[in-house]
């Protein structure tokens, strides 16, 4: 089984190569470096530390509509030109074909945090931008696998892309809207019940906003204690989108 997976896994990634995502990613990190240096000019204190913060959050959230609108645009390409159904008609289980796409994804997901990465050692020792390079990896691993499911589901790019991009900005400001519920003075009980939907929601979200963040680069305070949390999130939530997905899949028919 783990023949095809690494086949799918290979072709995965050379669709993206092949439609020239490292000219797309130079691009973004040039343009990223040009409004960072703009405001490192025009900023009147603390130039650098705003430069590197706004760098940080640029290539983040670049990185993670990149990988989200690629998984997206790329699972209906497959399924319009009936690349899916062939696969799946061939002797080799339908969880092969999704841990090959899975981990084509994963494995195009580095290229944007290695090259992101290496941007970072401009403002923070390397133990520091590799910390962010990490974390940014994970990051983009929950974001594909999210849209992959989506996909599955859903069946068309915009709704998938609008779900992912809508899970991504839930799962960033989810501990914000926590910590307002817990202090707006919840009195009645309106204000309990949606307190108690901000907690829900921070407990069955994955904490995103403890990934890849801009202090490690602007302040060079982050711990391998940090990194470890955001593996272990990283793992269980992989897993739970991968097993959803092969869900989804195998009820099916084609």
């Amino acid at each position: 089984m783990l023949a095809p997976i690494l086949t799918i896994a290979r072709y995965t990634l050379l669709e993206a190569l092949r439609n020239r995502l490292l000219w797309v990613l130079a691009v973004i990190a040039l343009a990223a470096l040009g409004l960072s240096g703009f405001l490192h000019a025009v900023a009147l204190t603390e130039s650098r530390q705003i430069q590197a913060a706004l760098l940080a959050a640029l290539l983040r959230l670049s990185a993670v509509f990149l990988i989200a609108t690629f998984v997206a645009t790329s699972m209906a390409r497959e399924a319009h030109d009936k690349g899916s159904e062939l696969l799946l008609a061939l002797p080799l289980p339908r969880a092969a074909y999704l841990l090959g796409k899975l981990g084509g994804f994963c494995l195009l997901a580095l290229l944007p945090a290695l090259l992101f990465g290496a941007l970072g050692l401009f403002f923070a020792p390397p133990a520091q931008a590799a910390l962010w390079c990490a974390s940014l990896l994970c990051e983009l691993w929950l974001v594909a696998g999210f849209a992959l499911l989506c996909m599955f589901t859903l069946n068309h790019v915009l709704p998938a892309l609008a779900a992912t991009l809508g899970f991504y900005l839930l799962a960033r400001s989810v501990a914000a809207l926590q910590l307002i519920g817990q202090h707006s003075g919840a009195a009645d009980a309106g204000q309990r019940v949606i307190a108690a939907g901000m907690d829900l929601l921070a407990f069955v979200l994955p904490a995103l906003d403890q990934f890849t963040r801009s202090e490690w680069l602007v302040y060079h305070d982050g711990s391998w204690l940090q990194l470890s949390v955001v593996l272990g999130q990283t793992a269980i939530y992989l897993l739970l989108l991968a097993a959803a997905a092969l869900f989804d899949l195998y009820r099916k028919e084609f």
